[in-house]
């Protein structure tokens, strides 16, 4: 969690009664009679015409087709069908044929590349998808570990902000991480924890929403949960999970999306769970083995 950041969260039912048929009365008298179809037992099955036997029925027939052309339907949408070799013509489709719901995946391509130095995902699209994947990895980068580090800091603020913006906000953020600060946490002055323990610092974006928009500018917001602390026998900042939102106001600059701020502020938070927490050591190993994501829209 970043130190640098603004705190700015059926219907109803009835019975249907049933019918019943009138029978005859007593005593009124009913005669059936059978009339012969040609030869044979007049009082047998009727005959039925040369070459008609085994005949599907008419009804058979219809059912059949329209079972067909039911999946021949379903076939052709789960293709994405709709326009030449199953591109969609609609810009709010992302060319996936079907329409963009919040949380679905546009299908549009993120990122062109990383910056090889800090590993943050660059070149987004101009585009309100491409402004939200860029705030969702800049949110993920503002929440790392590396913010606690004074170099690794400074290579990954310009990356992330306008150079205006980023030359502003480097003496800011070099006062949020003090080194007393950062002794408050129990790490020393570079940002490491103590021998024998682990200092977890992981943000991941939950969900974007974009706020005001145009074609040079945006403002996204990124609920985000992370886990925060330092992990170890006798750690007296454990690590917790925590939920918040990150709004950063991005520009287009230089063919790409730059944020000139940021703020942050609590929640919105679930209800904790009863899971039993993991040991200390259980934490290191999983923030060692598992990496990261690049996050798109």
């Amino acid at each position: 969690m970043s130190l640098g950041g603004d705190d700015g969260y059926g219907g109803d039912y009835e019975g249907h009664e049933a019918r019943r048929g009138r029978g005859a009365a007593p005593g009124d008298h009913l005669t059936r009679t059978r009339l012969p179809e040609g030869d044979g037992d007049p009082y047998g099955p009727p005959r039925r015409a040369p070459g008609r036997a085994g005949k599907p029925s008419r009804n058979l027939i219809t059912v059949v087709s329209v079972v067909v052309l039911l999946l021949a339907a379903i076939a052709f949408v789960n293709r994405g069908g709709g326009g030449k070799d199953g591109d969609s013509s609609s810009d709010d489709t992302g060319g996936t044929g079907t329409e963009a719901r919040p949380t679905a995946p546009t299908g549009e391509r993120p990122v062109d590349g990383k910056n090889n130095t800090t590993g943050i995902a660059s070149g987004f699209a101009k585009s309100e998808q491409g402004a939200q994947s860029a705030a969702a990895n800049y949110a993920v980068a503002l929440g790392s570990a590396d913010m606690y580090n004074r170099d690794r800091r400074h290579e990954i603020v310009p990356q992330i902000f306008t150079s205006a913006a980023a030359g502003r906000l480097q003496s800011r953020l070099d006062n949020a991480y003090s080194e007393a600060s950062l002794e408050r946490i129990g790490l020393d002055a570079n940002g490491k924890a103590p021998d024998g323990m682990t200092y977890v610092s992981r943000t991941a974006p939950v969900g974007t929403k974009v706020g005001k928009v145009s074609d040079t500018s945006a403002t996204v917001a990124v609920w985000c949960t992370g886990v925060f602390g330092t992990a170890g026998e006798g750690s007296k900042n454990p690590v917790t999970n925590d939920w918040f939102t990150l709004t950063l106001k991005l520009r287009w600059v230089n063919n790409d999306w730059k944020a000139e701020s940021y703020s942050q502020k609590a929640g919105p938070a679930p209800v904790n769970s009863d899971r039993t927490a993991s040991t200390a050591d259980e934490i290191a190993k999983a923030v060692e083995q598992y990496g990261g994501f690049t996050y798109a829209r």
